[in-house]
């Protein structure tokens, strides 16, 4: 039976990715050129391109497997992710270059702006993973743009207000896309959600594939949070690359033992090793600038995955209950709850390498602010999105339509036989 809403696909889907990407062709043929032979932070382009294409794989392969856990939308699950990838990079990079714009008339980019824009669209794919199989493709990429754009100006306001380095404003991403989606659900809530959707359903096969997503982003998560750093500092990227390697092994040896304490038969929890085990390379992320040994990288691994696997025991189904808040992929204990964490870690351990006491206060009240900033500009931009999606226009599924590939793609052996 042909889903009720197929031809919205052709009504507003094709026209706004026709009229997306024509316009994105133009502003690139006239205001974007490649800047080569370019040395960023003591880094060549050779020894970029081998840490640009880790962060590409997780960003297309790594997040995009990931979502393939629902049985009936694993086509939609890695096919949306390409789609939104793409079109949240290009609209990053044009975002990301209105300042060289303004001041030299042309906007400029070499791979350090390709690696920047991929891990904005990153922030994005987080951010959907909070409706994944609730919405419709043009649902999404919506999503994509603005979120893409709050986050951007999210980074603008940091750099310019607070001075933070633009890696510690960058690595920001994971609590600004756990609020913006957490807000975005509670905008577009549907009544009646408090009992599972019909088709929200994990199975062993497509278990198996959200695996094999997670360990994608295992393997490339150094290269994740360590593309970034000055490379002009000796040490400092090694430092990261540890740090982060430490705090992932952790984690996953910490959320198997969670897992089998917090189970009454003792058992293993797939989805909390799946999701939990990644919560050391988010809070790493954050904290990264201020952690200088390996056991500093170590506890924080262990708190987040102890933090995460709580959480995603207990509280996704409390925030569905108490603040109709109905999280998809449990973006807030993947992401949100160890991005915090990191913070908290980031404050304390700069606190305590500060040599004065007013150094310690001016770093803590910036730094506080920093957060404040994000969460607040996360939240009113997840209301803004969730009231434009709101509107029938966009022509959202129907409850019975969610989690469903067939609502959007077509399957020549599920065509009816005449």
């Amino acid at each position: 039976m042909a889903p009720q809403y197929a031809p919205s696909l052709r009504s507003c889907l094709a026209p706004m990715l026709l009229v997306l990407q024509l316009g994105f062709i133009l502003i690139y043929a006239f205001y974007i050129e490649i800047e080569s032979n370019v040395k960023v932070y003591g880094i060549t382009f050779s020894n970029l391109y081998p840490e640009f294409q880790d962060v590409n794989v997780m960003v297309i392969l790594g997040f995009g497997y990931m979502c393939t856990f629902l049985v009936r939308y694993g086509f939609s699950g890695t096919g949306f992710n390409l789609l939104v990838a793409v079109i949240a990079t290009q609209w990053a990079i044009i975002l990301n270059g209105i300042e060289n714009w303004y001041y030299r008339g042309k906007i400029r980019i070499d791979l350090k702006s390709l690696v920047v824009a991929e891990m904005c669209a990153a922030s994005a794919l987080i951010s959907i993973g909070v409706v994944l199989g609730k919405t419709n493709p043009v649902h999404l990429i919506l999503i994509a743009l603005l979120e893409v754009s709050g986050f951007v100006l999210n980074e603008w306001l940091l750099q310019t207000l607070l001075k933070v380095p633009p890696l510690n404003s960058i690595m920001l991403l994971h609590i600004f896309a756990a609020f913006f989606g957490l807000m975005l659900t509670r905008i577009l809530y549907r009544k009646g959600s408090e009992q599972p959707f019909e088709k929200e359903k994990v199975d062993n096969k497509t278990g198996l594939f959200s695996i094999l997503g997670t360990l994608f982003l295992c393997v490339f998560w150094p290269s994740f949070n360590s593309v970034l750093v000055d490379n002009r500092t000796p040490g400092r990227r090694l430092g990261a690359v540890l740090s982060t390697y430490l705090a992932l092994a952790v984690s996953a040896v910490t959320a198997a033992a969670v897992s089998s304490l917090s189970s009454p038969e003792g058992k293993l929890n797939p989805i909390h090793l799946q999701s939990c085990m990644l919560a050391g390379g988010v809070s790493i992320g954050v904290s990264m600038p201020a952690v200088h040994q390996p056991w500093e990288a170590m506890t924080i691994g262990f708190t987040a995955a102890v933090v995460s696997t709580i959480g995603f025991r207990y509280l996704k189904s409390h925030m569905l209950l108490a603040f109709e808040c109905h999280d998809t992929c449990a973006v807030l204990s993947t992401h949100g709850l160890p991005g915090l964490l990191g913070w908290l870690a980031h404050l304390l351990l700069q606190i305590k390498d500060c040599d004065d006491h007013t150094t310690a206060i001016r770093f803590a009240v910036f730094h506080i602010c920093s957060l404040l900033i994000t969460i607040s500009l996360s939240l009113c931009m997840g209301i803004i999105t969730g009231l434009l999606l709101k509107w029938n226009f966009w022509r959202p599924p129907q409850d019975k339509k969610c989690f469903d590939d067939q609502a959007f793609w077509k399957f020549p052996h599920l065509a009816v036989q005449k």
